[in-house]
């Protein structure tokens, strides 16, 4: 008989769920009328924050992310709240100094956040290291992340190292983060076994759905000993997002993993999000399995995205030519996994070399950053003649990318005084300054707006006709 063990569920339904399936526009008001129950689950931790959905939230929805994580952790009182960070370049794209980092985690903590997975595209530690500092600092569970991807330099070896390094530095569980499908059953059980005779922390899987792989991954990776895996409830879930909820749990139930969650219940939220769903269109390529992911490692995100840039240059049929082109930079480039932002990078130049109809004719700034290192250290070495078309006899860093980098907080403090109204503003606008100010200007109008017809009102009142 196997020896009893709970699998805890981490549920993506309030954050990559959404961001896979309908580019993270769920609002805060669709979330609310079930907040409550999905706090009576009993999920390992709920998955809420982070990731897009603060760009999201100021660039196209109008809600502050500070305030919907401020209103959904008055919800959720009893249940984990997790987000994602990518390590030095927090919610956006690029590094941020060591002072931001600090406050963002600080204040992020301080907000609700229980849980915090920190990982780095390249898997380059140093450029997580301040942030699982932080986290540890402001008391906060610090899992550190390990990005998975096929390549002839990426094997279990490779993520063990990695793995055995996030532990030195204090992380207390450990992600294998699967953004594109590509984990398959077997290299699960592999890499789990491997790992839990190496390290002693909690082991958690997070994969997508996009190869149709990740359900049958989850159960050789339970059966290797993984801790908790992450899921979505069924109306967001399968396609490019995260296999469904409802069907691990039902999959589990009275075995040595059942998960103890209430089908029942789930059910009743499950309903909710049905009619959520039938807000926003979906496109059948996100929902729909896709092998070719297997072939070019390309996450469903990253194809709708080369669709859209091929499309606004009228070059759609050269969609073909393109999928062919992100390996071929992919590898020039060292092999970087392909998750944000290095699958930006890689797709943007592939585009370029496409359309140009020569490779590296013109060459995005982001690429010659990155081959100067200021993303990091690749995960292979890149060759002189690469180099040497791309940033011709500029020198490579070699020291952590943010060490490059000065103090801003004080400066953007004082560039936003006018507008700021908490102290998380100035995250908001180190993150994203031109969007942050638009969301700052639109917010000062409405409180303007709503001022002026409290006072018509109160006039109405005092001098009724």
């Amino acid at each position: 008989m196997l020896q009893q063990k709970k699998v805890g569920i981490t549920d993506t339904i309030l954050r990559d769920a959404h961001q896979s399936l309908i580019a993270t526009r769920m609002k805060l008001d669709e979330m609310l009328p079930v907040a409550e129950k999905l706090d009576e689950v009993g999920f390992h931790s709920l998955e809420m924050w982070g990731g897009a959905t603060f760009d999201s939230c100021i660039r196209f929805l109008n809600e502050d992310p500070w305030e919907r994580l401020r209103i959904l952790r008055q919800k959720i009182k009893k249940t984990p709240l997790q987000m994602l960070l990518r390590g030095q370049n927090l919610l956006g794209y690029h590094h941020y100094p060591d002072d931001v980092v600090d406050l963002f985690v600080k204040k992020s903590i301080e907000n609700g956040i229980d849980i915090i997975r920190i990982f780095d595209a390249l898997n380059d530690v140093r450029n997580m290291e301040k942030a699982i500092e932080a986290t540890k600092k402001y008391n906060g569970h610090a899992q550190g992340t390990v990005v998975y991807t096929i390549s002839p330099v990426h094997n279990n070896d490779y993520y063990v190292s990695i793995a055995k390094r996030l532990v030195e530095m204090g992380i207390d569980s450990l992600c294998i983060k699967d953004m594109a499908g590509l984990l398959s059953p077997y290299d699960a059980y592999e890499l789990i076994s491997r790992l839990k005779q190496e390290i002693t922390i909690p082991i958690q899987l997070h994969s997508h759905y996009t190869s149709g792989m990740a359900s049958m991954t989850y159960l050789k990776a339970i059966e290797a000993g993984v801790d908790a895996i992450d899921t979505a409830l069924s109306p967001f879930a399968l396609g490019t997002s995260q296999p469904p909820t409802e069907t691990m749990v039902a999959v589990l139930k009275n075995t040595p993993y059942d998960t103890n969650l209430d089908l029942g219940l789930i059910s009743e939220i499950t309903e909710h999000f049905k009619q959520v769903r039938t807000h926003y269109k979906i496109e059948s390529i996100i929902t729909m399995v896709d092998t070719m992911v297997l072939n070019y490692q390309i996450p469903g995100g990253m194809l709708s995205n080369l669709a859209s840039q091929l499309q606004q240059q009228n070059a759609l049929d050269k969609l073909p030519e393109v999928l062919k082109e992100v390996p071929k930079v992919r590898e020039d480039l060292g092999y970087p996994p392909l998750v944000t932002p290095t699958s930006q990078i890689v797709g943007t130049q592939a585009v370029m070399n496409v359309i140009t109809g020569e490779r590296y004719k013109m060459v995005i700034n982001e690429v010659k950053n990155y081959v100067k290192g200021l993303y990091g250290k690749p995960p292979a070495p890149i060759s002189p003649d690469i180099k040497k078309k791309i940033i011709g006899d500029e020198d490579v860093i070699t020291c952590r990318p943010a060490d490059l980098l000065e103090p801003e907080l004080e400066k953007d403090a004082k560039e936003i005084a006018y507008y700021m109204e908490q102290e998380e503003d100035v995250l908001t606008y180190a993150l994203f300054p031109q969007i942050a100010i638009k969301f700052f200007q639109e917010r000062q109008a409405r409180k303007y707006k709503l001022d002026n017809s409290l006072i018509q009102k109160d006039k109405f009142d005092v001098y009724p006709s």
